[in-house]
């Protein structure tokens, strides 16, 4: 089937990856490289960044809870240090590439969020929102974990973005630079693209679409 959509998510695919601030942080403050990442999949579906992510639990309660679960990993670590290193730096030439896409196919975004501050975000900060609005308002469906209450990598999340954009999954290619939420897109029938860097995505999305990119 030929490609109708490309949908995309958020933080590590616009944006470069929060997990390059995490291990700054982590070596700044001596601790094991990817500790954070270690905390944040233990226990993945029950743990504070799983529910904080799905709004059952609001900043306060994550910063305890991350805590205790950090702690007892080894390393206390406050969840309220770790939101501020959500927002990464702006990738333009992936933004490009949205709009390129926007101009042949349906475009939606699938993103893992918070609500920090005054409402969902997909960046830890007032400053990572802004440029996300002006990313997000390309797209023609937008569904957060935080508002649905449902996160990647359930596949229930790619089936609701498919009805929104009333296209079948196998006419769909699927971005992110996590393994874990690609593996249901691609079992669902989508082109899922792992995000490893810049070059690389924009080459398998030319390669999926047919669109030149660089």
């Amino acid at each position: 089937m030929s490609i109708e959509a490309v949908i995309w998510d958020f933080g590590g695919v616009f944006t470069t990856s929060p997990f390059e601030a995490f291990n700054r942080y982590e070596s700044e403050r001596g601790l094991p490289r990817d500790f954070i990442r270690t905390v944040n999949s233990t226990n993945p579906h029950s743990n504070a960044w799983a529910m904080f992510e799905c709004s059952r639990i609001d900043a306060r309660e994550f910063d305890t809870r991350f805590l205790e679960e950090s702690t007892a990993l080894g390393h206390p670590v406050r969840g309220a240090d770790i939101l501020p290193l959500l927002s990464g730096d702006l990738r333009p030439r992936m933004v490009q590439a949205l709009l390129a896409c926007k101009e042949r196919f349906k475009v939606g975004c699938i993103t893992n969020n918070v609500i920090h501050g005054h409402g969902p975000v997909m960046a830890g900060n007032a400053d990572g929102a802004r440029r996300a609005d002006d990313v997000m308002r390309h797209f023609d469906a937008i569904i957060e974990s935080s508002k649905t209450g449902i996160r990647k990598p359930d596949p229930r999340i790619y089936v609701m973005m498919c009805e929104r954009l009333e296209v079948a999954p196998n006419s769909c290619v699927y971005l992110d630079d996590l393994g874990i939420n690609c593996k249901p897109a691609a079992q669902l029938g989508m082109t899922a693209i792992k995000v490893i860097s810049e070059d690389q995505a924009l080459a398998d999305l030319e390669t999926a679409t047919g669109l030149r990119l660089r």
